[in-house]
């Protein structure tokens, strides 16, 4: 049995916590003092800090999801569901997550750990009762996807002290919620029942096609809006690669119309190799837009009226 909740901490979603690696980019860009060669320690832990954060909140998520995953096409078949998994070990296995990842976070910065804890808080928020959130409409997608500026926060603070620009953050927290949403989008259609979609996730019994299309929009809209503001203020010549996000949103949304779509599981996602080959040349560009000095964009910002 020991698979099975092996399993439910979902090992395979880890790679989710990639987005903590631009935190760690721009916090080097903006702690000059801050040494690679002294911090990759903690960079380790700090990877294994929040990969055990997320399976603690992957384990009650999907031991409080159970009841109602029976309703849906696939995760009817999640070893929560089928497996006959006890209570007490699956609270076992949760508090030793969490009292594991915590005891590294220690060890990481004083920041690192109090954000662990309020990834840990968020998941319960999310997924217990009373507070479930996720069974609110809207406040679903926006209280899960807070865990994506949460990420960035978490690995920025493994190395500086200093706070992160704001806009990125709710840049990365919009852009998660326009994930969070067109997966939503992508379950709804893909379940094509609304009586069996409310059986499944409580918020379906008042999300449709249209308003989630409108939440979807509304979200990429304020991220842009956001990565606009951030990229100018600290990088002009970043704004050059503007269009290739808006690119990126579009084609995400567009795999998201897809039958049975990819979105609904993103640790596939890896399987839409021009998507990822994008993804990979979004972040050459930005790369190469951060080394170089386009005086004419600078000047552009410093017109006096």
């Amino acid at each position: 049995m020991i698979k099975y909740y092996i399993a439910i901490a979902r090992p395979d979603h880890w790679f989710k916590n990639i987005f903590m690696l631009p935190g760690i980019v721009l916090a080097f860009k903006y702690d000059r003092d801050a040494d690679f060669y002294l911090l990759w320690p903690k960079i380790i832990l700090g990877i294994i800090s929040i990969c055990l954060v997320a399976s603690a909140n992957y384990v009650i998520n999907e031991w409080l999801d159970a009841e109602f995953d029976k309703y849906h096409p696939k995760k009817k078949d999640r070893p929560s569901v089928t497996q006959g998994l006890k209570t007490k070990w699956v609270y076992t296995e949760y508090a030793l997550i969490s009292l594991t990842a915590l005891t590294i976070a220690y060890f990481v910065s004083p920041i690192y750990f109090i954000l662990s804890i309020i990834f840990l808080i968020m998941g319960i928020l999310y997924n217990v009762q009373p507070f479930r959130t996720k069974n609110r409409i809207y406040l679903d997608v926006i209280s899960e996807s807070i865990n994506n500026p949460l990420r960035l926060f978490l690995g920025w603070s493994i190395i500086t002290q200093l706070l992160p620009p704001s806009s990125i953050l709710l840049s990365y927290w919009m852009g998660g919620a326009f994930l969070m949403a067109t997966k939503r989008f992508a379950e709804y259609r893909f379940i094509n029942d609304p009586e069996r979609a409310g059986l499944y996730r409580r918020s379906f019994r008042f999300y449709n096609e249209k308003n989630l299309l409108i939440s979807i929009v509304f979200y990429a809209l304020l991220s842009s809006f956001f990565l606009a503001v951030f990229l100018i203020k600290h990088k002009i010549e970043l704004i050059l690669s503007f269009p290739l996000f808006a690119i990126l949103f579009a084609w995400y949304l567009d795999i998201g119309f897809r039958e049975n779509s990819p979105v609904q599981r993103p640790e596939k996602l890896y399987k839409e190799t021009p998507f990822i080959i994008f993804l990979i040349f979004l972040s050459i560009i930005m790369l190469l837009l951060v080394k170089i000095e386009i005086p004419f964009l600078e000047s552009l910002i410093n017109l006096k009226h």
